[in-house]
């Protein structure tokens, strides 16, 4: 037994060693394959001279000038096409025609010259019937060669590899890449043993060698019985499917769903390149919807060489737009940011992706009314993306007074500066949580919009254009990214309540429709977005869990905390006296909301900001209650407010 156990040690070794050897130089190769024409020809004479009774001294050329000419002409045949240029591990079938033209060429050369030779001398330079031969036989030689090599690097390879068991979903193009990719890969951290197909009926068919699975019941249980545990699936696969439904039975099954980036081309570079980026899909890619089209030309009219200033501009939803707005090439951008730090980092970051843009890096607050008027008068935007705001429910319900600041007076201090110094657009970036608001947060964003779109009647010369979304997935504070730490560390996972739902959408999405908004808006409307399906959090707890490769409750509890201050189980879009308009836009519709006149909600929001600072936050919120009458506070403080108002 011992002397098994250490047999298949060195049997280990050797292979660890074989499989570690580097590329043959493309020298080496060429004089392999010269060696191995020399014994096709010395073959192929052998053969003529034996059946049909030729000999070699009946030619003009000795031997060894025959041999002498023909390796010449041969090596400039391999040079001609580059027969020595592939790699033999990888030999395609491209590289094989390549060796036969070189070998036919060879042969139709010296026919050609012998041919000539005889009709001009009587004489014979080679055996016509020896290069005949020498087609057939040294091509066979070099194929076998060829597919020796690469057999026995395959055996060396499966007989080495130590990493999981994938198989690949989709079996076009992409797919079958990523399969050559990770066979061809001497260092591939996952093991290829097959391919799913979920378009085909027939069972029992390969591909590379390897079986096609339907995407049945059976194929989880054959998955568990195989200890395979990861799918990869490549990006244009992703496109063919819609992630929530067709990807979470992986999930569901404890399956690890893995993705490789785009490439588009297949080289020893790209392929280390793409397998080191392959890594499990994320949440987003699960709740991410169909690509939102809009008219790119209307929003560049509104952009183009213009001056466009973005509050937090730092920010997850203001980055987003400045990415966005500079690829329709403004005069300048204004990035207006309260936070050093990531306003540097942002202004790097930009730098390097748009060199010929003209950034304006504004460390300015939007509380600060002198300050904002100062970066108005010297910069004169044209379009005013308003994305500076606290958004925190839980903090802001701590801190009442610091939402009325940042919420309202930097929004009013905004709009003032836009409408002073003539902005031709003003887009306030709202959120859902002021439908209906319960928490603090979302009432300060009501009372914003309020004076928005009264201010946009009081003054004609600007637009005042409001959009409301609900949650931004992977923004800063966001749920997703507060689920990763906590799955990092091990767990648990703290969901407020089983039954909590939330809407979601990507960053890009949200910040696409808010461009395609500033143009569609005639000023004064508030644009809510088709959110889609709600999400219920504990589901994305769930399957955040499983993506990292762990089961829900098992390796990772998850726990309930309970219904933070302000928090309710669910978000509107609209309050319920409200209807919608449709737009050109499918994705975007025009909210139908209880306008205020100007005088009324300004003297009331000049109230109220006074009140914010005499350190009163009962005080504030109940002024807010008297702005808001729908603001109905839950889980708070607050709701003594709602009870004496009872």
């Amino acid at each position: 037994m011992a002397h098994t156990i250490w047999k298949e040690i060195k049997q280990s070794d050797i292979f660890s060693h074989l499989s570690s050897i580097g590329y043959l130089p493309r020298w080496c190769v060429l004089l392999l394959d010269l060696m191995t024409c020399t014994l096709g020809y010395w073959v192929s004479i052998w053969i003529g001279t034996s059946l049909f009774h030729y000999h070699p001294t009946d030619m003009l050329l000795s031997l060894g000038a025959q041999y002498g000419i023909l390796i010449a002409v041969q090596a400039a045949c391999f040079w001609l096409f580059h027969t020595y240029s592939g790699i033999l591990r990888y030999s395609t079938f491209i590289d094989t025609l390549k060796v036969l033209s070189a070998v036919v060429v060879c042969s139709m050369l010296l026919l050609v010259t012998n041919l000539i030779w005889h009709l001009s001398t009587g004489d014979k330079l080679f055996m016509n019937t020896a290069l005949i031969l020498y087609i057939f036989i040294s091509f066979v030689l070099l194929f076998c060669i060829r597919v020796g090599v690469k057999t026995l690097y395959e055996s060396i390879r499966q007989a080495t590899i130590k990493g999981p068991k994938v198989l690949i979903y989709g079996t076009k193009s992409a797919g079958i890449a990523i399969a050559k990719m990770l066979i061809a890969s001497g260092n591939t951290p996952y093991h290829p043993v097959g391919f799913i197909d979920d378009k085909r009926s027939e069972r029992n068919y390969k591909l590379l060698g390897m079986r096609v699975h339907m995407l049945d019941d059976e194929l989880f249980e054959r998955m568990r019985s195989n200890h395979i545990e990861n799918v990869i699936i490549s990006p244009l696969k992703m496109k063919e499917l819609n992630p929530a439904k067709d990807l979470t039975v992986f999930l569901e099954h404890n399956i690890r769903i893995l993705t490789t980036p785009y490439f588009t081309t297949y080289s020893e570079e790209s392929t280390k390149s793409v397998i080191g980026r392959i890594d499990a899909i994320r949440i987003e890619d699960l709740l991410e919807r169909e690509a939102i089209k809009i008219n790119t030309e209307n929003v560049e009219k509104i952009l183009r060489d213009k001056v466009v200033l973005v509050s937090g501009a730092a920010g997850s939803i203001g980055q987003e737009i400045v990415r966005q707005v500079l690829r329709y090439s403004p005069r300048a951008m204004v990035l207006l940011e309260q936070a050093e730090s990531p306003l540097h980092d942002l202004t790097l970051d930009l730098k390097e992706a748009f060199p010929d843009a003209v950034l304006i890096p504004c460390i300015a607050n939007v509380r600060e009314r002198e300050r904002i008027e100062e970066v108005f008068r010297e910069f004169r935007p044209d379009v005013v993306y308003h994305a500076a705001a606290y958004k925190h429910v839980p903090l802001m319900e701590d801190h009442p007074n610091e939402a009325i600041h940042a919420n309202v007076l930097g929004t009013k201090n905004i709009a003032d500066m836009s409408v002073k110094y003539g902005v031709e657009r003003f887009v306030m970036i709202s959120t859902d949580k002021a439908v209906n608001p319960t928490n603090v947060m979302g009432a300060s964003k009501r009372i914003a919009e309020m004076y928005v779109q009264a201010l946009n009647k009081h003054a004609a010369s600007t637009r005042f254009i409001t959009t409301r979304f609900g949650n931004v997935l992977g923004s800063n504070g966001s749920v997703i990214p507060y689920f990763k730490k906590q799955i990092q560390r091990g767990g648990p996972v703290t969901v407020t309540h089983p039954d909590i739902i939330r809407y979601f959408m990507t960053i890009p999405e949200a910040c696409t429709l808010v461009l395609e908004a500033s143009v569609l808006g005639n000023g004064g409307e508030i644009f809510v977005f088709d959110m889609g399906k709600p999400v219920k959090i504990l589901h994305l707890a769930q399957n955040m869990i499983r993506l990292a490769g762990y089961t829900p409750d098992v390796d990772i509890p998850i726990v309930f905390t309970g219904l933070r201050p302000g928090e309710k189980l669910y978000e509107e879009l609209l309050n319920q006296k409200e209807t919608t308009l449709p737009t050109q836009h499918e994705k975007i519709m025009i909210a139908r909301v209880r306008e205020y006149a100007f005088e009324e909600v300004s003297r009331g929001i000049d109230e109220l900001i006074a009140m914010s600072y005499e350190g009163r936050p009962f005080e504030t919120v109940r002024k807010m209650k008297e702005l808001v009458p729908e603001f109905k506070s839950m889980n708070s403080v607050y709701q003594k407010l709602d009870e004496n108002k009872i």
